[in-house]
């Protein structure tokens, strides 16, 4: 029986993080360190790279998931130990895993098999207290605005008009909707609040797209959270919300610094989700790792419908990035889910399934190539994969210009994802990225969220009521030119998550538009997503324990 994967964690031989740190001529008095294994990268270090060159910058993205699994982070760890393996100065910048899914459904988000970054256990929980500080500035602002309204100070907040909500980073349907401050006059004004998930706050984002702590202090700022009566917005500076909230998060805001099992450098920092925020990692991140390395492979969350599409039109319009190769990550197991084969059937040989479901695949290619960014495949080998299935996804991408190369990172580690890290550099240094946005600036709110609908999902059009279009209408004043960032179920490219495959003429609703005046795009909340998640029926969390010896087992 294959070993799990906190199994094969317990059992790495993990660097000191001061050598980690070597191998990018980073010195030990730049790092705050964790323990023996995890760093923060200070920020005087950081200013001193500006000067240097960028390296290349390559996103893993993946098709539409399944319960069959793709293996995205797998892919992204697997594919910055196959580039050091070829003898490439290569570091990962990866998202930290929220701790909702963790003991949910889905599980951490640190890799698996042979390619892992550790310590896991600690990546995969409390890591370094990011995620805390995230939401202890969060909630420190909602505990101003009430005291704000309980001592009827200026401005005077609405309190039927609050936007900000609260937020825990744990999966709890139960909190989404409440009334706070009940129990008489001396707990404040009664008023209906809810809780989002952490990875879906505001100041995730901020964190995330922020350039430094005077940036991230300037966004906190501009946080819309409330009118006053007149509808006049009441931002977060008016009730002196960015400084205490800048402190919370000094430490954070600076990169985290781990290793993989083959004790390669990679950043992990920050976590937005894709399905309710925009899926990518910290902004300062991924600069810092283009100035220490000649080669970035850096990840976004979901499929490229979500976490590529918002990698391509938030985070590197925001940030000046300009990507030069993408690797889209597919396992014929998903593509056989998506061609129409039950999860129990996945282990039986189904050619004609695999190819209709690379209608999937097809359609995320061209995405992908639709923002001027040249693209390969990797397939992330199961054993239960036939020649026959691996041929039909390689005949597939070739059909679209592109290759597929089998990889075997989970099992073989970076030595499986040779072939595939060689032509990632060919893609890479080949010249012909030309990379742009999908929607210019100036075009309407409105137009942005149609154009992502019928040019990414392939849908007919959007949907909405007379309110919708009224928030449409007062967004569009002040803040037309921002992106959109879409939520939306991750499951398929239609807000139903049982259309697999590659859907089309269907509409997208939009259920409601929320500004996010700090990260400076806008959420279009469509279909039925939540962005406060609920656990399964039987989380993950049932099968988490301490053994006898003090290990944990069950973290996956």
């Amino acid at each position: 029986m294959p070993k799990s994967d906190i199994e094969i964690a317990r059992e790495a031989t993990m660097q000191p993080i001061t050598e980690v740190a070597a191998k990018l001529d980073i010195p030990s008095d730049s790092l705050l360190q964790y323990g023996p294994h995890k760093a923060k990268l200070s920020f005087d270090f950081i200013r001193s790279l500006e000067d240097r060159p960028d390296g290349k910058l390559i996103l893993v993205t993946a098709i539409t998931p399944t319960p069959a699994g793709e293996g995205k982070t797998t892919t992204t760890v697997g594919l910055g130990d196959g580039l050091n393996r070829i003898g490439k100065r290569a570091v990962m910048a990866l998202r930290e895993p929220s701790l909702g899914p963790c003991f949910g459904m889905k599980g951490g988000a640190a890799g698996g098999g042979y390619a892992q970054v550790v310590p896991m256990e600690d990546i995969n929980l409390h890591f370094t207290g990011d995620f805390h500080a995230i939401g202890i500035a969060h909630n420190l602002l909602s505990a101003l605005i009430d005291n704000h309204i309980y001592w009827g100070s200026e401005p005077g907040i609405d309190s039927r008009r609050v936007a900000w909500k609260r937020v825990v980073d744990m999966n709890d349907r139960a909190l989404r909707n409440i009334v706070n401050s009940l129990g008489g006059v001396a707990n404040g004004f009664a008023r209906e609040d809810g809780f989002d998930i952490v990875v879906a706050s505001e100041i995730m984002a901020i964190f995330c797209l922020a350039n430094d702590l005077n940036d991230l202090s300037e966004r906190l700022g501009k946080i819309v959270i409330a009118q006053d009566r007149a509808r006049n917005p009441i931002y977060a500076r008016d009730v002196k919300g960015p400084g205490p909230m800048a402190v919370l998060l000094k430490e954070a805001i600076a990169p985290n610094l781990v290793q993989t099992l083959e004790n390669n450098p990679a950043f992990v920092h920050g976590g937005p989700f894709a399905n309710i925020a925009h899926g990518c990692n910290s902004v300062v991140a991924t600069k810092a790792s283009l100035k220490l390395a000649d080669y970035v492979v850096t990840e976004a969350g979901f499929g490229a419908d979500l976490g590529a599409e918002k990698f391509f039109n938030i985070k590197c319009r925001k940030a000046g990035l300009r990507p030069d190769a993408a690797v889209i990550v597919a396992t014929v197991r998903a593509l056989k889910m998506h061609g129409g084969v039950a999860k129990d059937a996945l282990g039986s040989e189904n050619v004609e399934a695999v190819k209709a479901g690379c209608e999937n695949l097809i359609r995320h290619i061209r995405n992908v190539k639709s923002f001027g960014v040249p693209v390969t495949v990797s397939i992330n080998q199961f054993i239960s994969d036939t020649d026959a299935e691996l041929a039909a996804v390689k005949a597939a991408a070739e059909a679209e210009g592109v290759q597929a190369f089998v990889a075997s990172h989970w099992a073989d580690g970076g030595a499986g994802t040779e072939a595939l890290a060689k032509h990632v550099v060919e893609l890479a240094d080949g010249g012909t990225a030309d990379f742009q946005p999908l929607y210019p600036d100036e075009m309407p709110l409105i137009d942005k969220v149609r154009t992502v609908v019928q040019k990414i999902y392939g849908g007919d059009d959007i949907t909405f009521d007379g309110a919708i279009a009224k928030r449409f209408e007062e967004l569009q004043a002040d803040y037309g030119h921002f992106p959109v960032c879409m939520a939306k179920t991750q499951y398929s490219f239609s807000t139903d998550p049982d259309l697999k495959g590659a859907p089309s003429g269907f509409t997208v609703p939009i259920r409601e538009l929320r500004l996010s005046a700090g990260a400076e795009f806008i959420v279009a909340v469509t279909g039925a997503i939540m962005t406060m998640p609920g656990l399964p029926r039987v989380p993950a969390a049932n099968n988490i324990y301490l053994n006898d010896e003090g290990q944990i087992e069950g973290l996956f």
